[in-house]
């Protein structure tokens, strides 16, 4: 599989990773990207196991597809979107039942190109007073600005942490 260690050169807004052009997905920023285009079409989400050792307890959960450069939230249909989290949503509460929480860094905090969503268990303690409330996966809002999130369920909702850009730190290791 891939390795996804330490945050070595943090930063995606410059991606180059061109699926048309195979030679640019040889970079270490490009790894998940050569990881999407190893996967059948469908399903359109797929999941990882991250290998990083440092973080043996978490899941990574990726669309299938991309295009140039960086990958974003922003960058999908709302119909893909929302595909994304439900599915991470499921992984997390088959996994963690509901004590799950999910992260995407932001962009200059990402170390891989293609978009993911890491699935952990939430930190206790880990709440803050800043987020928003949703019903569900479709009405999570999506960052425009290059900036991360962390979703975890409260009650039958959920709360979203909006723009953050180190946001996986609230999940177990």
């Amino acid at each position: 599989m891939l390795l996804l260690g330490v945050p070595l050169g943090a930063d995606v807004r410059g991606c180059a990773c061109d699926i048309a052009k195979p030679e640019t997905l040889e970079a270490r920023e490009c790894a998940l990207c050569r990881e999407a285009e190893a996967q059948p079409a469908e399903p359109p989400v797929f999941f990882l196991k991250d290998n990083n050792p440092r973080k043996p307890n978490r899941t990574l959960v990726l669309p299938r597809a991309h295009g140039k450069g960086p990958n974003s939230l922003a960058d999908m249909t709302a119909h893909q979107r929302n595909l994304l989290w439900s599915a991470a949503i499921g992984k997390a509460r088959e996994i963690w039942g509901d004590q799950w929480g999910l992260a995407i860094n932001g962009e200059v905090a990402r170390t891989q190109c293609h978009a993911h969503i890491h699935v952990g268990k939430l930190l206790t303690g880990s709440e803050t007073s800043r987020f928003v409330v949703v019903s569900g996966p479709a009405q999570i809002p999506v960052p425009t600005d290059g900036s991360g999130m962390w979703v975890h369920p409260a009650g039958a909702k959920l709360h979203v942490h909006q723009n953050e850009q180190i946001t996986e730190t609230v999940l177990l290791r």
